[in-house]
């Protein structure tokens, strides 16, 4: 259970929900659903009590009793003692004396869903699932020799860092153990650096899109995020149209602007995800690489560089680690999106001065991360071409069918072909992101929303789609999106209800 939510925090989650578009029991509950699907609202977090909520936002007990009772219904609140329910998720299991063994979604002849939602907000792979366990099985062997120790280790077990030295050396970044910090993934990573090197109202610029829990991060940390907006894939420049799918290879980035707003704004900071970026799969070239090392050093900004995605290069594109251009570049790794996020591994790379001041902030959050997990950490670092081949096989097999399934079931959307990484950016042809995000559970697949990506309420034009399911989910998921788009064309009204989220949500 992950404890409950006060009406203030739920008020202030909200924001401006009552627009009148519908009733105001019906706007409440979409909220709330869209607070929940993009992970705002934790599952299993109580919501407040229909008196207190009603008392906090100024509105009649029955307006919450109603939408509380709607989002019961919907499947995102489950029954408890009173109006105490909990957030969820809803399971879509078969009918009752059906055959098909799913769900009919209303949509093309023959569509189903299958038990259970197909989850597309999270880009994550299974395990690679042997070489983990052999990982886990070796660190075991070698447990014993660390036992007599206390088990506190600010810097990281020292074999995860050798191995991770070593891999960095081999890509042509001499690098040294003591130049590595071992973090409980890549998220633990940038908080650990945000907290060292940003301070409360510090600026931080960021790519527009980037990863949304990097945008939180940041936020959180109280430092306000700076966004270059990425050029949009043009179709003349790169190749043309093909059935709504657009080579993205050569978009990149706006380095341009990117140089306007180190030498304007200054910011403390600067975090890029340049290998197969999140969500559009671009890969930064090594000339842009070159010129934005040199604009952060010009303005006094840390360049942060987050390569969680590096190892899953689809096309064998060719770059150089950032770092290679510059010592004071601070690099981000995890083994999260190669490997396994149940790993909860990653590291931070920098001069040894800086990585003593990260351990220093880090003891202030954990004293270390678990021994076992580090120890057959080491062995995959080691060891990493061994399940990358055959992964990377399957994910190009991957995002070759959902780019086919994109243009022969959604031909309007257009496609930025990903070089890399878990994920296809779409462009809608209409702003409904947020729409089909909160229609999304009804056809049995889960979306996050296109505003999640960015600052201010962009992207409500765009979708994140992972190709991290099999082909055959895949068809399900995009037929679904299918539906789920004939039903918003089919109803503007709808359309206009749902669209509107809190902005709160986008700040």
């Amino acid at each position: 259970m992950s404890g409950s939510l006060n009406p203030s925090s739920l008020a202030r989650l909200l924001g401006q929900w009552n627009l009148g578009a519908a009733p105001a029991y019906r706007e409440l509950a979409d909220v709330v659903r869209l607070l929940v699907l993009d992970g705002r609202v934790p599952l299993e977090v109580a919501l407040p009590s229909e008196r207190a909520l009603a008392a906090t936002l100024g509105i009649s007990r029955t307006t919450v009793t109603a939408g509380y009772s709607l989002l019961r219904e919907q499947g995102f609140l489950s029954s408890g003692q009173g109006s105490r329910g909990r957030t969820c998720i809803p399971h879509h299991g078969p009918r009752a004396g059906g055959h098909d063994g799913g769900r009919s979604l209303g949509g093309p002849p023959g569509l189903a869903v299958p038990d259970g939602l197909l989850d597309l907000a999270y880009a994550s792979l299974p395990a690679s699932g042997e070489a983990v366990h052999r990982a886990f099985a070796a660190a075991l062997t070698e447990l014993p020799a660390l036992l007599p120790g206390f088990g506190y280790d600010a810097l990281g077990v020292g074999a995860l860092r050798e191995a991770i030295a070593a891999r960095y050396s081999a890509a042509g970044v001499p690098t040294a153990a003591g130049q590595i910090l071992v973090t409980s993934g890549a998220q633990h990573a940038l908080n650990i650096v945000l907290r060292t090197l940003a301070g409360r109202s510090d600026k931080v610029l960021v790519e527009h899109p980037s990863y949304p829990n990097a945008l939180d991060a940041i936020r959180a940390a109280g430092c306000r995020p700076v966004p270059v907006a990425m050029p949009p894939v043009d179709s003349g420049r790169d190749g043309g149209r093909d059935g709504g799918r657009i080579a993205g290879g050569n978009a990149g980035w706006d380095l341009d602007a990117m140089r306007a707003a180190l030498k304007q704004q200054r910011p403390a900071m600067a975090y890029v995800v340049p290998d197969f970026h999140n969500p559009t799969g671009r890969l930064m070239s090594d000339p842009q690489r070159r010129q934005l090392v040199r604009a952060a050093a010009a303005s006094g900004t840390v360049l942060v560089v987050d390569e969680t995605l590096r190892e899953l290069n689809l096309d064998a594109a060719d770059s150089t680690p950032v770092a290679a251009f510059s010592p004071a570049v601070v690099s981000i790794g995890s083994l999260s999106k190669s490997h396994w996020a149940g790993l909860r591994t990653g590291w931070i790379r920098a001069g040894e001065p800086l990585i003593q001041r990260f351990a220093a902030a880090r003891t202030t959050m954990d004293l270390g991360g678990p021994v076992v997990e580090q120890l057959a950490a080491a062995h995959l670092v080691a060891s990493l071409a061994e399940p990358l081949p055959a992964r990377l096989a399957a994910l190009r097999s991957n995002r070759d069918a959902l780019l086919a399934l994109v243009a022969e079931h959604l031909p309007s959307w257009r496609a930025e072909r990903p070089q890399g990484g878990l994920s296809v950016w779409c462009r809608l042809p209409t702003p409904t992101s947020t729409a089909l995000a909160v229609l999304a559970p009804d056809f049995g697949i889960r979306l996050a929303a296109g505003p999640r990506f960015g600052v201010g309420g962009a992207f409500e034009h765009h979708l994140r789609v992972p190709f991290t399911l099999p082909p055959e989910q895949l068809e399900t998921a995009v037929l679904a999106l299918r539906s789920a788009q004939d039903r918003l064309e089919a109803a503007p009204q709808l359309r206009r209800n749902l669209a509107a989220p809190p902005p709160t949500a986008i700040a």
